[in-house]
């Protein structure tokens, strides 16, 4: 470290004393930026193994989609690798218009705009729309881009108790500053896999003049009779004034984009900073995007399939003695207690040959570390039966479930 002018602090400082990976890295349960060689598929190359791949949101298993590919090949050739601008400039491509209109169609919204990744679409979203004395309400269990996006605001924001709406209502009961409100959440919680109560937050938004945000970058393309999501899924399109969606999951790509009104979407054009200064999402991912949504409305077997693996998965978990939360999606959380176990648990997973995602704190509660599975159309019956073969192994080993032995 190059040693600076006496007396200032080293900002670098806290880089040395970040020694927790190291350890983990150190014990064989680092269970970081593994290396994967193959495309997302059901199964899958990691650091020279093959693996069954439980750890992606690949939920519909298009990665590797035939129609996808062919969409990004051809908008390549027609319009490059990218725009090498912002879409407030010279980033705005036909392409990019021709999905917002599907967009907004598909959401039933007056129109949709596109960003670059799901996480500068809260980011952008909510720092434009949240002023100095307005209020953002949060469930505890919101996504990290929820929270910065209220961060980079100039609103205050109010956290109620996950899934409780009368913490909510209180939370909405309490003095206001002369500010509107929004609620946003989660339409499907990443950690938990657990639908957000939408029904409920309606009636209480409509009770106390808020506006009602939902964020179903896990929801769209799983839920829904038509595949639209949470809203779609309650049949409540029209009392939800804005859907953020991401393109990171059942699309198969990157990406996010906003729905709404036209007047929002209008405003957040030119307030969005995280649009307005990134550079535009590129046509062979906005093609890509565009055959995903073709499939999405069109192949509902997809959603039917995913749904009945899910249940597969659940079940097989459940019968061991693993509590699976509330979870009724395709991603299923195994809650196993302190964030040690949950890194010797991913160790035994890997080692079989499954590969899956420890969640530890602070992303979950203090001694609610889970392995969260997520589940995709494309698995088969064989792949839930050697998941389920290797947590059973594992949890006996480990005590958590049954005895030890495993015949």
């Amino acid at each position: 470290m190059t040693e600076l002018r006496s007396g200032r602090p080293d900002i670098f400082e806290k880089c040395e004393k970040f020694t927790a990976a190291k350890a983990a890295m150190a014990a064989g349960v680092y269970p970081y930026f593994h290396v994967i060689e193959s495309g997302q598929d059901p199964e899958v190359m990691v650091e020279g193994r093959r693996m069954i791949m439980v750890g992606s949101n690949n939920y519909l298993g298009l990665t590797s989609h035939p129609k996808l590919k062919e969409a990004a090949i051809k908008a390549t050739q027609e319009f490059g690798v990218g725009c090498v601008g912002s879409r407030f400039l010279n980033g705005t491509l036909t392409v990019h218009i021709e999905l917002e209109r599907r967009l907004a169609k598909f959401c039933r919204k007056e129109a949709a705009l596109v960003f670059s990744t799901g996480m500068q679409t809260n980011l952008g979203a909510i720092s434009a729309l949240a002023g100095k004395r307005d209020v953002i309400v949060t469930d505890k269990y919101d996504h990290a881009s929820i929270i910065d996006g209220c961060r980079l605001s100039f609103g205050h924001m109010k956290r109620f108790r996950h899934n409780d709406m009368h913490d909510l209502e209180r939370v909405l009961q309490s003095p206001a500053d002369g500010g509107g409100a929004i609620i946003a959440v989660d339409g499907v919680f990443s950690m938990e896999g657990d639908v957000c109560n939408l029904p409920a937050i309606v009636e209480l938004a409509k009770k106390y003049g808020a506006r009602v945000l939902v964020d179903d970058a896990h929801g769209i393309g799983v839920l829904g009779s038509r595949g639209a999501g949470v809203a779609d899924h309650f049949g409540l399109e029209d009392a939800v004034d804005i859907i953020i969606g991401t393109f990171s999951k059942s699309f198969a790509c990157v990406g996010g984009f906003v729905a709404s009104s036209e007047t929002v979407c209008h405003y957040l054009k030119h307030f969005a900073r995280s649009m307005i200064f990134s550079a535009s999402l590129p046509p062979a991912n906005v093609a890509s995007v565009t055959a995903a949504l073709d499939i999405i409305e069109n192949e509902p077997e997809r959603r039917e399939r995913l749904k009945e693996v899910a249940e597969k998965m659940r079940r097989g978990l459940q019968g061991l003695g693993y509590d699976t939360g509330e979870s009724t999606t395709p991603i299923i959380p195994v809650i196993v207690g302190d964030d040690l176990t949950a890194r010797t648990m991913w160790r035994k997973l890997f080692d079989a040959g499954i590969f899956t995602t420890p969640i530890m704190t602070p992303a979950v509660p203090e001694n609610r570390a889970l392995i969260r599975l997520s589940c995709m159309a494309t698995h088969t019956d064989e792949h839930v039966e050697r998941v389920v073969e290797a947590f059973e192994k594992a949890g006996r080993e480990m005590g958590i479930i049954g005895g030890w032995s495993l015949a």
